[in-house]
């Protein structure tokens, strides 16, 4: 089991960065908890803990302890930007060597393929979080809030999610994450042991809109309106099949 421990930067007392209507605290915990769900969803043998899930205060001290006491094994601090500068950078402790700046290296290229951010370099600090952890640890800069450009990019959900993604590829890659197997929610509306009732099912839902198809599967036709990766998509096709009078169910595949 590969432990990734995730620390959004900032949060209750201490808003971090602000500019253009932004704080730096909302926009991390946007982007970690985004990034849990990608990392637990799509890899498997991962376990994934986070520094806060809501607007706390959490010390730098209870972050680094939380993270060492459960033997995380890498630590990646997500921040976001002030002071007048444009772009994505990245920080790893002076001084130090593999794995740590593998990873770093792994992870910036990753982020910088999908993110419309200036590349910035990759940086060495004395931070804390960098400095009293005791796995290979990163901290991630995403854009200023105190710069327009940077600032509306911030503002949009699908360039945060550019942002998560890019930050999950590289953790992936760096780390030697396994995919899980493709799981497909699909929605039924009918199963039946004469094909012609199947058909006839088929016949309506397709007359009110839906894509149907009927397939032979466990002895039985069964009448089916769609296979979709995401479950979310599969719950909203399925209540309208309910709306619209079909005895409609998911089941994974």
């Amino acid at each position: 089991m590969v432990k990734i421990f995730i620390d959004p930067g900032h949060g209750g007392t201490d808003p971090g960065a602000s500019g253009n209507g932004l704080q730096e605290k909302h926009l991390t915990l946007q982007i970690a908890l985004a990034l849990r769900n990608i990392l637990l969803d799509e890899y498997q043998n991962v376990s994934v803990q986070l520094s806060r899930t809501s607007d706390q205060t959490v010390s730098l001290t209870q972050r680094t302890n939380a993270a060492n006491s459960w033997g995380a094994d890498f630590y990646l601090s997500i921040h976001v930007n002030a002071g007048g500068g444009t772009g994505y950078e990245d920080y790893i402790y002076s001084g130090v060597g593999a794995p740590t700046s593998t990873y770093r290296n792994v992870i910036h290229e990753e982020i910088l393929k999908v993110v419309d951010f200036r590349d910035r370099g990759k940086k060495t600090a004395n931070f804390h979080v960098l400095r009293e952890t005791v796995m290979p640890a990163l901290l991630t800069e995403n854009g200023f809030v105190d710069n327009t450009s940077d600032a509306n990019k911030l503002k949009s959900s699908t360039f945060i999610q550019s942002i998560v993604r890019g930050h999950a590829n590289g953790i992936a890659r760096a780390l030697n994450l396994s995919k899980k197997a493709a799981v497909l929610y699909k929605v039924q509306i009918g199963a039946f042991a004469e094909k012609a009732h199947a058909d006839s099912l088929a016949a309506q839902a397709i007359a009110k809109g839906f894509d149907a198809i009927v397939m032979y599967r466990d002895s039985l036709y069964k009448v089916q309106i769609g296979a979709f990766s995401s479950k979310a998509n599969a719950e909203a096709l399925a209540q309208q099949a309910k709306n619209a009078g079909f005895d409609a169910f998911i089941y994974q595949d």
